[in-house]
């Protein structure tokens, strides 16, 4: 069926909420390094509520892809949702009752909200392949582009909210539990064919799928992308208070820092139809270098903000070619293996990433820290020019 108006208004709603997620994500990255420093035994355990959320998102990838495979999107994104509400409420406790262990269990809960909205994405190609083929490439651009919002509001957000209660940042998840509600509300308005979401037929084995060139470069490309952009932005807020700024200073460079990670958005579709999947996810690897080659020189504002920024940028042409090529190599009844596959081993690094955040930064500071993304990423961009090479894998990068 070809039918761009109904693709265009699925695709609206999977924006909306793909920005309430990132108001939410956004905002506790900003506040959860921070609050975990104020309720933990030791800096050193400052990002265990981070790892976490993180934790949450990785147990509950793969059986969200299965879940949302038998029940549909919709009814997943509704689950989610109702998780960030419960978990961020479940946060708010813990801060008002200084219990260090109860945030933690707070932000594993809210993990698993994250973890059924990591499939936005793919329910743009889904809305795509469902209405518009044409669409596909410009549909999971856009709706990551909707993060935008996350890193304009978010930071504002926890401003606002950090000091409404009298044990700061308290407010601030009384505030995430309402953007979650919201974003149910949303989600409750999705209707994706579930014929496209729960495909039926002949399914290659996960071992077939995974010897695969071209989806073995999606999923180490994509991983990388988000481990090294996860190292230092976990970092960041934790290293601009050691280095002397106030935390107004931290929000500003998370908030252009997620701007930069989502505004491309609008025109890294149209950059992937023109010069093909790999050449971009390539320029990605190159804007992280120039990410490391800024923040190892200085510390001081705009050292942090050009560097998140290109960090930002970085990880949205990786990421976004990734997820583009990923969707090329397996079939409709393949697509939950495959992509809870995908999204396991990204999260599996993001909690390596984020666990060794904290304690990097403690040792070595944080102009080494940003170092230790170097040789993954050099290797992303080694695999991605082995696969340029393939003559079998260019109709891919198309």
């Amino acid at each position: 069926m070809n039918n761009p108006a109904a693709a265009r208004r699925q695709i609206l709603l999977l924006v909306a909420c793909q920005a309430l997620l990132y108001v939410n994500n956004v905002t506790l990255i900003a506040v959860n390094g921070l609050a975990g420093l104020a309720l933990g035994p030791s800096p050193l355990w400052a990002t265990l509520p981070v790892t976490t959320y993180i934790v949450g998102s990785a147990l509950t990838t793969v059986p969200a892809s299965f879940a949302m495979a038998r029940w549909g999107r919709r009814k997943g994104f509704i689950f989610g949702t109702a998780m960030g509400f419960t978990g961020t409420s479940i946060a708010m406790i813990a801060m008002l009752t200084s219990s260090f262990a109860l945030l933690c269990f707070g932000t594993f809960v809210v993990g698993l909200y994250n973890a059924f909205a990591q499939y936005l994405r793919f329910a743009a190609a889904d809305v795509a392949d469902a209405y518009d083929p044409s669409l596909k490439e410009r549909a999971i651009a856009w709706v990551l582009a909707g993060g935008i919002a996350g890193g304009i509001v978010g930071p504002e957000l926890s401003k606002l909210t950090r000091t409404l209660l009298p044990v700061e940042f308290a407010g601030t998840y009384i505030g995430l539990a309402a953007i979650a509600f919201i974003a149910m509300l949303v989600a409750s308005r999705l209707r994706i064919p579930h014929g496209h979401a729960a495909a039926h037929g002949p399914a290659r084995p996960l071992k077939a799928i995974a010897a695969q060139p071209a989806f073995a470069v999606a999923v180490f490309v994509g991983a990388v992308s988000y481990g090294a952009m996860n190292l230092l932005m976990t970092a960041t807020p934790l290293a601009m208070k050691v280095c002397g700024f106030g935390y107004p200073e931290a929000a500003d460079v998370i908030k252009w820092h997620v701007v930069a990670m989502f505004a491309p958005g609008f025109f890294t579709g149209h950059l992937i139809r023109r010069f093909g999947t790999l050449p971009v996810m390539l320029a990605g690897c190159a804007t992280m270098f120039a990410t490391m080659a800024i923040a190892h020189h200085g510390l001081t504002y705009w050292h942090f903000w050009s560097a998140l920024v290109l960090l930002g940028l970085g990880w949205n042409f990786m990421f976004v070619g990734a997820t583009t090529l990923l969707t090329t190599t397996y079939t409709p009844a393949e697509k939950a293996k495959a992509q809870g596959a995908n999204d396991l081993i990204v999260f599996l690094t993001m909690i390596t990433s984020s666990a060794a955040s904290g304690a990097l930064l403690s040792a070595t500071g944080w102009t080494d820290l940003n170092l230790w993304s170097l040789p993954f990423v050099a290797l992303a961009a080694v695999a991605i020019v082995v696969l340029m090479l393939r003559p079998a894998t260019r109709p891919a990068t198309a």
